[in-house]
């Protein structure tokens, strides 16, 4: 059994479902990182568990305690989920001093004073603030004060730490430093974590797993090489990294691209499912496309109408037909130049029908 448990939990706002029946086992000490666009119903799921939001329809647990049943008309407020939260609005108060930011969660607990100075400086000497502990947040950084934010949360000793979107207001310096500061955290601690981002690289980075919604709705959950390597339909491959999408039309013999043929690539074959419909969406991503030679007769001929150069990578955009492919390599790797008629090879392709998800 889980240690954390969402079993077919549900949220309706009037006639919107904002989290549709979704089923989730987090394990003691995992991160899980909830990943979705904007409206996906992931920030809605965290104030579920958090307790700031009831539930419609469902059940959360955490070991063996409880914290919302609709059908046992059961809820335990938050003050009493022994939670961490840190959000994205860093929430220090300006007027108290590092230490007192720090410390006020466990006043209002009305821990003894001893304990209050135990937690309170074992946190501050975990997010290296002990030293400057007698100032004010307002002369910290933004990554100054979300140490404050973690610190604050890390003393009452969460059982799970709940985090929204705790990075996206940083500069990414920042923003990198503080990712490995959490998973050192995480590690040092043994809490469970329920992270939200919409920044893939930021749920790569910190998760075990990573949960990717849409629309209320669990699309997949998987660690971030199985969401990335295996995307489980075309909504997760276009979320997940970058992609490159054409639509074609075949037969036994041949596929279409815009309405021209060409021989089917070594390896490109989709399932019988598909070719059985005589159309499909050919998915790639843009690195992993290569450039074969002009006069091979394994790829698709294209045309590069653009060449970018982004540092270590060069990005590529090739004309198929109607169709502008993306192709990304590696600065040291010789590429072609703009209007020089190139093949393309689809090593790793994924195959999905057409609209479908």
């Amino acid at each position: 059994m889980a240690y954390i448990e969402l079993r077919q939990v549900s949220k309706y706002f009037g006639e919107v479902v904002a989290v549709d029946r979704l089923d989730l086992g987090i394990e003691q000490g995992e991160c899980i990182a909830m990943l979705g666009p904007s409206g996906c119903g992931k920030t809605t799921t965290l104030r579920m568990v958090a307790g700031f939001e009831d539930l419609d329809d469902g059940e959360i647990r955490v070991g063996e305690r409880c914290l919302s049943s609709k059908k046992k008309n059961f809820y335990v407020p938050p003050e009493d989920r022994n939670f961490g939260m840190v959000f994205q609005a860093f929430a220090v108060w300006p007027h108290l001093s590092i230490y007192e930011n720090v410390a006020f969660p466990l006043r209002i607990r009305k821990l003894p004073k001893e304990e209050i100075e135990k937690r309170t400086k074992e946190a501050l000497e975990h997010t290296n603030l002990f030293q400057i502990a007698s100032e004010h947040p307002d002369d910290l950084s933004g990554g100054g004060k979300q140490r404050v934010a973690l610190a604050r949360a890390l003393a009452i000793r969460p059982d799970v730490m709940l985090l929204d979107e705790p990075l996206s207001s940083l500069d990414p310096h920042f923003r990198e430093e503080m990712r490995f500061e959490i998973k050192d955290l995480q590690r040092r601690f043994g809490f469970s974590i329920l992270y939200v981002t919409h920044d893939q690289s930021e749920a790569m980075a910190l998760s075990d797993r990573i949960l990717v919604m849409r629309l209320g709705v669990a699309q997949q959950t998987g660690t971030p090489l199985e969401v990335y390597g295996k995307p489980a339909n075309r909504f997760v491959f276009e979320f997940i990294g970058l992609s490159s999408f054409i639509e074609t039309a075949f037969d036994a013999d041949a596929m279409r691209i815009g309405g021209e043929s060409h021989p089917w690539p070594n390896g490109v074959r989709p399932s019988q499912e598909i070719r059985a419909s005589g159309r499909g969406i050919l998915a790639v991503r843009p690195f992993e496309i290569e450039f074969l030679d002009p006069a091979s007769r394994k790829g698709i001929p294209g045309v590069v109408t653009r060449k970018i150069f982004l540092g270590e990578t060069i990005d590529y955009r090739v004309q198929v037909n109607e169709t502008e492919v993306r192709v990304q390599k590696t600065r040291r790797e010789p590429g072609p130049a703009v209007g020089e008629n190139v093949k393309l090879g689809f090593p790793r392709p994924h195959w999905y029908p057409i609209g479908g998800d």
